[in-house]
Protein backbone atom coordinates (compact mmCIF):
# COMPACT_ATOMS: atom_id res chain seq x y z
CA UNK A 1 0.00 0.00 0.00
CA UNK A 2 1.54 3.24 -1.32
CA UNK A 3 1.12 6.12 1.41
CA UNK A 4 1.50 10.28 0.57
CA UNK A 5 1.59 12.98 2.98
CA UNK A 6 -0.90 15.23 1.41
CA UNK A 7 -3.14 18.37 1.95
CA UNK A 8 -7.07 17.59 2.89
CA UNK A 9 -9.24 20.47 1.88
CA UNK A 10 -11.20 22.36 4.84
CA UNK A 11 -12.85 25.73 4.98
CA UNK A 12 -15.41 28.00 3.13
CA UNK A 13 -15.50 29.12 -0.67
CA UNK A 14 -12.65 31.25 -1.29
CA UNK A 15 -11.12 30.68 2.73
CA UNK A 16 -9.04 27.46 2.30
CA UNK A 17 -8.14 25.58 5.03
CA UNK A 18 -6.42 22.79 4.85
CA UNK A 19 -5.36 19.64 7.66
CA UNK A 20 -2.02 17.81 6.60
CA UNK A 21 -2.72 14.60 6.43
CA UNK A 22 -1.21 11.32 6.09
CA UNK A 23 -3.20 8.62 3.90
CA UNK A 24 -3.49 5.69 1.30
CA UNK A 25 -2.72 6.86 -1.92
CA UNK A 26 -6.01 5.48 -3.74
CA UNK A 27 -8.27 7.69 -1.39
CA UNK A 28 -9.77 10.65 -2.36
CA UNK A 29 -8.54 14.54 -1.89
CA UNK A 30 -10.94 14.63 1.26
CA UNK A 31 -11.61 11.14 1.82
CA UNK A 32 -10.11 8.83 4.93
CA UNK A 33 -6.67 9.47 6.65
CA UNK A 34 -4.24 7.24 8.41
CA UNK A 35 -3.31 10.43 10.72
CA UNK A 36 -3.57 14.31 10.99
CA UNK A 37 -0.10 15.52 11.28
CA UNK A 38 -0.60 19.21 10.87
CA UNK A 39 -2.36 22.06 9.38
CA UNK A 40 -1.92 25.32 6.61
CA UNK A 41 -3.98 28.13 6.48
CA UNK A 42 -2.61 30.24 3.34
CA UNK A 43 -5.06 33.39 3.93
CA UNK A 44 -3.82 34.46 7.16
CA UNK A 45 -0.87 36.73 7.25
CA UNK A 46 1.90 35.28 7.60
CA UNK A 47 0.46 31.51 6.76
CA UNK A 48 -0.41 29.46 10.00
CA UNK A 49 1.86 26.30 9.94
CA UNK A 50 1.62 23.41 12.49
CA UNK A 51 3.81 20.63 12.20
CA UNK A 52 3.78 17.93 13.93
CA UNK A 53 7.85 17.27 13.28
CA UNK A 54 7.98 13.74 15.24
CA UNK A 55 5.01 12.25 13.08
CA UNK A 56 5.96 13.47 10.05
CA UNK A 57 9.49 12.51 10.62
CA UNK A 58 8.06 8.71 11.17
CA UNK A 59 5.89 8.63 8.33
CA UNK A 60 8.88 9.80 6.16
CA UNK A 61 11.48 7.47 7.62
CA UNK A 62 8.85 4.12 6.81
CA UNK A 63 8.43 5.52 3.02
CA UNK A 64 5.65 7.68 3.05
CA UNK A 65 5.53 10.23 -0.08
CA UNK A 66 4.57 14.35 0.46
CA UNK A 67 2.64 15.67 -2.29
CA UNK A 68 4.28 18.78 -3.99
CA UNK A 69 2.35 21.45 -1.86
CA UNK A 70 3.20 19.39 1.42
CA UNK A 71 7.02 19.35 0.65
CA UNK A 72 6.99 22.83 0.03
CA UNK A 73 5.24 23.61 3.60
CA UNK A 74 7.88 20.90 4.95
CA UNK A 75 10.53 22.55 3.79
CA UNK A 76 9.64 26.17 5.10
CA UNK A 77 9.16 24.33 8.66
CA UNK A 78 12.91 22.66 8.58
CA UNK A 79 11.36 19.05 8.50
CA UNK A 80 12.32 17.90 5.16
CA UNK A 81 15.58 19.33 5.24
CA UNK A 82 16.38 17.34 8.87
CA UNK A 83 14.66 14.21 6.67
CA UNK A 84 17.48 14.44 4.48
CA UNK A 85 20.24 15.59 6.40
CA UNK A 86 20.92 19.32 4.70
CA UNK A 87 21.40 22.64 6.82
CA UNK A 88 18.27 23.93 8.53
CA UNK A 89 16.55 27.07 6.53
CA UNK A 90 15.69 30.78 8.67
CA UNK A 91 13.36 30.77 10.61
CA UNK A 92 8.89 30.88 9.97
CA UNK A 93 7.92 34.55 10.10
CA UNK A 94 5.43 34.67 13.23
CA UNK A 95 2.79 37.22 13.88
CA UNK A 96 2.58 39.76 16.10
CA UNK A 97 0.62 39.17 19.64
CA UNK A 98 -2.44 40.99 19.38
CA UNK A 99 -2.63 44.18 22.00
CA UNK A 100 -5.18 43.70 24.61
CA UNK A 101 -8.33 46.01 23.47
CA UNK A 102 -9.79 46.10 26.83
CA UNK A 103 -6.83 47.23 28.65
CA UNK A 104 -5.88 49.87 26.05
CA UNK A 105 -9.24 51.32 26.55
CA UNK A 106 -9.39 50.94 30.28
CA UNK A 107 -5.64 53.18 30.22
CA UNK A 108 -7.14 55.06 28.32
CA UNK A 109 -10.53 56.33 30.06
CA UNK A 110 -7.94 56.19 33.16
CA UNK A 111 -5.59 58.67 31.62
CA UNK A 112 -8.60 61.09 30.60
CA UNK A 113 -9.60 60.98 33.85
CA UNK A 114 -6.53 61.92 35.35
CA UNK A 115 -6.53 58.86 37.75
CA UNK A 116 -3.54 56.44 35.93
CA UNK A 117 -0.39 56.46 37.82
CA UNK A 118 1.22 55.96 34.09
CA UNK A 119 -0.23 58.25 31.10
CA UNK A 120 -1.33 56.06 28.40
CA UNK A 121 -0.77 59.18 26.10
CA UNK A 122 2.92 60.73 24.71
CA UNK A 123 4.92 62.64 27.08
CA UNK A 124 3.63 65.70 25.80
CA UNK A 125 -0.03 65.60 27.24
CA UNK A 126 1.29 63.93 30.59
CA UNK A 127 2.60 67.33 30.96
CA UNK A 128 -0.31 69.41 30.84
CA UNK A 129 -2.20 67.18 32.73
CA UNK A 130 0.96 66.86 35.54
CA UNK A 131 0.50 71.35 35.21
CA UNK A 132 -3.67 71.66 35.59
CA UNK A 133 -3.51 70.46 38.98
CA UNK A 134 -0.66 72.50 40.56
CA UNK A 135 -2.43 75.89 38.71
CA UNK A 136 -5.53 74.95 40.73
CA UNK A 137 -3.73 74.40 43.74
CA UNK A 138 -2.04 77.64 43.27
CA UNK A 139 -5.45 79.92 42.27
CA UNK A 140 -8.21 78.91 45.45
CA UNK A 141 -9.25 82.25 45.64
CA UNK A 142 -10.03 82.90 42.30
CA UNK A 143 -12.69 80.28 41.74
CA UNK A 144 -16.42 81.36 42.37
CA UNK A 145 -17.83 79.55 45.77
CA UNK A 146 -21.36 77.98 45.20
CA UNK A 147 -23.83 80.41 46.37
CA UNK A 148 -26.52 78.67 48.66
CA UNK A 149 -29.41 80.60 47.72
CA UNK A 150 -28.80 79.83 43.98
CA UNK A 151 -30.45 77.04 42.75
CA UNK A 152 -28.52 73.57 41.00
CA UNK A 153 -28.77 73.65 37.65
CA UNK A 154 -28.64 69.77 37.43
CA UNK A 155 -31.36 69.74 40.15
CA UNK A 156 -33.51 72.52 38.14
CA UNK A 157 -33.14 70.65 34.76
CA UNK A 158 -34.47 67.30 36.35
CA UNK A 159 -37.48 68.53 38.16
CA UNK A 160 -38.60 71.45 34.96
CA UNK A 161 -41.62 70.09 32.99
CA UNK A 162 -41.47 69.66 28.88
CA UNK A 163 -42.30 72.89 27.58
CA UNK A 164 -43.29 71.42 24.05
CA UNK A 165 -45.24 68.48 26.09
CA UNK A 166 -44.69 65.48 27.77
CA UNK A 167 -41.66 63.47 25.91
CA UNK A 168 -42.02 65.59 22.83
CA UNK A 169 -38.30 65.14 22.29
CA UNK A 170 -38.16 61.58 23.37
CA UNK A 171 -38.24 58.79 20.71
Amino acid sequence: MAVKIRLLRMGKIRNPQYRIVVADSRTKRDGRAIEYVGIYQPKHDPSVIEVKSERVQYWLSVGAQPSEAVQRILEKTGDWQQFKGLPAPPPLLVAPEKANRQAAYEAEAKAAAGVADTPAKPAKKATKVAAAPEAAEAKPAQTKAADPAEPNREAVAETAEDPAGAGADAS
